[in-house]
């Protein structure tokens, strides 16, 4: 008798030790992964905070359009390589594809540090494109593999955080820049090197899912990217919506430490801080909320997802406006923290959203079409807003135009028709 029941006991248990060690490995991808988003930002918003020193040590760099180019060049070999990356990862190996962009990204951080002229950093920066538009597509198909039910906002929001988290620690990359012992070259080089150093164990433990066989068979018969993607009308319309807010998000996130060093008469060590600090932990703490939030919400409806973003995106509305009419830098802070919050809401469900709207094999491509669209509108942004800025227009006008864009995009994402998730 004794037999027996341990025999009921072990064959009770044991389909349930795979599937928690399925689930400890999904969360395990996550934290492997935090490290490689907090480094791809870090260097972006680096290169933000340290543009006075940046600038100051490359005469080449004219004026402030000169800048927004060395901007842009980075979003638009992005955008033009995101498709690729994630049409490589859907098709190849999403763990390859992120193993190989963090071993570039890490080689050109370093380089970063060693160019001397306007054109060596334009080139830096349109390489670093190359890297990273194959790294963001493959992450979050990845973790969206790992995480089918309703854990998926959340693990995407943890995900983020890391993004975060660089671009808080970026924020902070003025004071080294202005530290005589150290200095902006200094932060790249000791960036690149790290990169280096966590993409040996980031190899060896990652592992891609195994695709159900099911799932093979049926691809060829419900057809490829055209048919599954551009023909979707739902995912035209996610398209849209990811990319009307990100042109203001990449403003906020670039230029936003020199708006605060001129307007209020900063030291760019204290502007990049007030610039990054508050409105990242804003954002992080948004996509933990707002993944938590979507997830629960998806109990109850399948647009769970798509009205927690719409949430967020409201947000956007008072939050932009406020920043471009502050008259004191703690006015200016509030606005910031708001449309952070927003931020975190809105970016820890696009993924998910979009894995309700096409199929798991057209996930990457999907998500680096998306890149596609978005960056480059960003690198035009980014450009337009040096060239206002050259030509004295207002602030205030310029974040008016984005809360507008901002409640068309309400609009747009509550157009999404998506399905259901499916059950684990």
């Amino acid at each position: 008798m004794s037999s027996d029941s341990g025999s009921i006991i072990e064959n009770n248990m044991s389909p349930q030790a795979p599937a928690s060690s399925a689930v400890k490995y999904a969360w395990f991808v996550v934290c492997l992964l935090f490290p490689v988003a907090l480094l791809n930002y870090l260097d972006r918003q680096m290169l933000a905070t340290m543009k006075s020193s940046m600038v100051g040590d490359i005469p080449s760099i004219a004026d402030r359009a000169d800048w927004g180019l060395v901007l842009g060049y980075f979003k638009w070999t992005y955008a033009i390589l995101s498709p690729l990356g994630g049409y490589i990862a859907d098709r190849v190996s999403r763990k390859h594809v992120i193993g190989a962009s963090l071993l570039i990204w890490s080689a050109v951080t370093w380089w970063t540090g060693h160019v001397t002229t306007f054109h060596q950093l334009v080139a830096a920066r349109a390489v670093m494109g190359v890297s990273e538009a194959f790294y963001i597509p493959a992450a979050l198909a990845l973790i969206a593999d790992f995480h089918p039910g309703l854990t998926r906002s959340r693990a995407v929001g943890v995900h983020q955080a890391g993004i975060y988290v660089g671009q808080i620690l970026g924020g902070f990359a003025g004071y080294v820049a202005d530290s005589p012992a150290h200095g902006w070259r200094w932060a790249f080089t000791t960036c690149g090197m790290v990169g280096v150093i966590y993409a040996i164990p980031l190899f060896a433990l990652l592992r891609n899912p195994e695709r159900p066989v099911v799932e093979m068979k049926t691809q060829k018969q419900e057809g490829g990217v055209v048919r599954g993607l551009l023909g979707n009308r739902n995912f035209i319309l996610l398209v849209i919506y990811f990319t009307l807010p990100a042109i203001a998000g990449w403003v906020v996130r670039d230029w936003m430490p020199d708006i605060l060093k001129e307007k209020f008469n900063l030291g760019q060590g204290k502007a990049g801080v007030s610039a990054i600090l508050f409105v990242q932990i804003a954002s992080l703490i948004g996509a933990l909320i707002g993944g938590t939030l979507a997830d629960r919400w998806m109990r109850y409806t399948p647009r769970g997802r798509i009205f927690t973003s719409a949430i967020g995106m409201a947000m956007f509305l008072p939050a932009l406006f406020s920043v471009g009419d502050a008259s004191t830098l703690s006015i200016a802070i509030v606005g910031l923290v708001v449309f952070g919050l927003g931020w975190g809401f809105f970016d820890c469900n696009n993924m998910p959203i979009l894995c309700q709207v096409a199929r798991p094999e057209l996930r990457a491509t999907g998500y680096g079409i998306m890149n596609m669209i978005s960056i480059s509108f960003g690198g035009f942004g980014d450009w337009a807003f040096g060239a206002l800025r050259d030509h004295h227009v207002p602030l205030n006008i310029i974040f008016g135009v984005f809360s507008g864009v901002a409640l068309l995009s309400v609009i747009i994402v509550l157009l999404i028709k998506p399905k259901p998730d499916k059950k684990p």
